[in-house]
């Protein structure tokens, strides 16, 4: 749509905490922190923003789930708000925030608009390990935290994959044998980008972890490293043991301008897309690919006018590597080009819901210092490869036009998308491996596989793999050919569950 200069929307500040507290069950509560990062905005934009919010979107916190976080801040920074929300969970809300909000500003609804979040779960778990009870204020005592159950259907809960560390594993080796690579291809491909995030992360102030890492001790397992769920070892999965917190504040170009912010502190939110998959990762038509991640990074290149290589920087959501591993490949990307301006999930620090914030942040402080009109690409994604939004951002202005919601990104996304296989909760006979993973012990011993196969009529089916049963975990977890593909028998293992073992 025509848009005119002065009505685009623009980020003026942002602002960014991290929390290192002496003794790691004193450190501080995910509202200061909000309240730091907001007022570090404040700062980075050189003008009175706070008090003008009239819009607030809180990210879901987790470590310290609290009662209305929105009307809190707005009372201690004594400001009235029109809208205001504390989002659900899902990695790619601060984008969805963002975007929504610069929707909100270009309509005229909102004068100033602020999106923030905050963690504080290296003090929550040092606390509970402890024993000690955190004095910290108005905490929700209703709340429900995560735990992936209401993501998933009963067949995932009977087999234990609920949780991301063991649900991810399941696109990644799919991807790993759609793309032809050996098993430990994979690993070499996702150790190398793991190390190029920590380079990354050593570069921000704010990383939780700034130590470079090297591609060969992220992929060896070991007493610091243990398999987490194959091929994952524990330096290529996120970490949420983080205190951190992170706030950007929008406006318009004309209403910047009259605070007296700089041009060169603008940066321009060109637009966004967004496209969900089903809920329930067993509904889904495929493993190695998601049609909605196709569409969303599909409409934002075209969006930018740009090929992937054509942005100046992206952030490619990183929680797990099959990600951003996924997404470079739909960007054309090669797999040296940098994924993150921020330094991954796994290395400067997974705050769960709150992550693509400080890429927000860091991605603002990216364009600002190069003399580059290129935009860059924000991908966020929330849930087992589920939500998918993405947003466009530049140091100039995108001519008048500005992109709002497009439902046709989502209506693409369920035309790509082809048929789901029915679930088969009774089949014995031989059926062939569509993906699957092997889930570890703290005690770094593989604790049991479970497998996701196709049987002869095309139906998906979930089936276990004991520990005891070595000769089929060898197959599954053998550095060779992905064993995707590989045919095997299934049997009743009892009244919930099937088995697979090698034929």
């Amino acid at each position: 749509m025509s848009l005119p200069l002065d009505r685009q929307p623009v980020i003026v500040g942002v602002g960014e905490v991290v929390d290192r507290p002496p003794v790691p069950y004193e450190g501080r509560a995910p509202l200061e922190l909000m309240l730091d990062a907001l007022r570090d905005a404040e700062r980075d934009a050189g003008a009175p923003l706070l008090r003008l919010i009239d819009s607030l979107d809180v990210v879901r916190e987790v470590s310290w789930p609290y009662r209305d976080p929105a009307g809190l801040l707005a009372e201690q920074l004594q400001i009235k708000v029109g809208h205001q929300r504390h989002g659900d969970d899902g990695g790619e809300s601060p984008i969805r925030f963002l975007h929504e909000a610069a929707l909100r500003i270009e309509r005229g609804e909102a004068c100033v608009a602020a999106v923030v979040g905050a963690e504080a779960g290296h003090t929550t778990a040092a606390a509970w390990k402890a024993g000690v009870q955190l004095a910290w204020p108005h905490r929700d005592p209703a709340a429900k935290l995560p735990n992936g159950r209401d993501l998933v259907g009963p067949l995932a809960i009977a087999h234990g994959a609920i949780l991301p560390m063991q649900v991810y594993p399941f696109f990644e080796n799919a991807a790993v044998a759609h793309w032809g690579q050996t098993q430990a291809e994979g690993i070499a491909e996702s150790a190398a980008l793991c190390s190029g995030l920590s380079r990354v992360a050593a570069t921000q102030e704010n990383a939780w972890s700034r130590a470079v890492v090297d591609a060969a001790v992220v992929a060896t397992p070991g007493e610091r490293n243990r398999m987490i769920a194959w091929p994952y070892t524990k330096r290529m999965v996120a970490n949420p043991m983080v205190n951190q917190g992170a706030a950007f504040v929008l406006t318009s170009r004309a209403r910047a301008r009259a605070l007296g912010i700089a041009d060169d502190k603008m940066i321009h939110v060109w637009g966004g897309a967004h496209a969900n998959e089903c809920r329930d990762y067993l509904q889904r038509d495929a493993y190695h690919q998601s049609s909605a991640q196709s569409a969303v990074l599909g409409a934002v290149k075209q969006r930018a006018g740009v090929e992937g290589g054509g942005f100046s920087a992206v952030e490619l959501y990183s929680c797990f590597p099959c990600v951003p591993k996924m997404t470079r490949r739909l960007l054309g990307l090669s797999a040296e080009h940098p994924v993150s301006v921020t330094g991954g999930l796994n290395c400067f620090g997974a705050p769960l819901n709150n992550y693509m914030a400080h890429a927000t942040v860091a991605m603002v402080r990216h364009l600002r210092t190069r003399d580059d009109p290129r935009p860059g690409l924000l991908y966020g994604q929330g849930e087992y490869v589920t939500k998918h939004h993405a947003a466009v951002l530049a140091r100039v202005p995108d001519e008048g036009r500005f992109a709002g919601t497009d439902p046709s990104v989502q209506t693409e996304a369920d035309q790509m998308r082809g048929a789901v296989p029915a679930l088969s909760l009774d089949f014995e006979g031989e059926a062939a491996i569509e993906t699957f993973t092997v889930l570890y012990g703290r005690d770094g011993q593989p604790e049991h596989g479970v497998v996701i196969a196709k049987t002869p009529d095309g139906k998906r089916l979930m089936a276990r793999v004991p520990a005891a049963d070595h000769d089929t975990l060898s197959v599954l977890l053998r550095d060779g050919a992905s064993p995707v593909g590989t045919a095997g028998e299934v049997r009743r293992l009892d009244a919930n569950r099937l088995s697979w073992s090698v034929a």
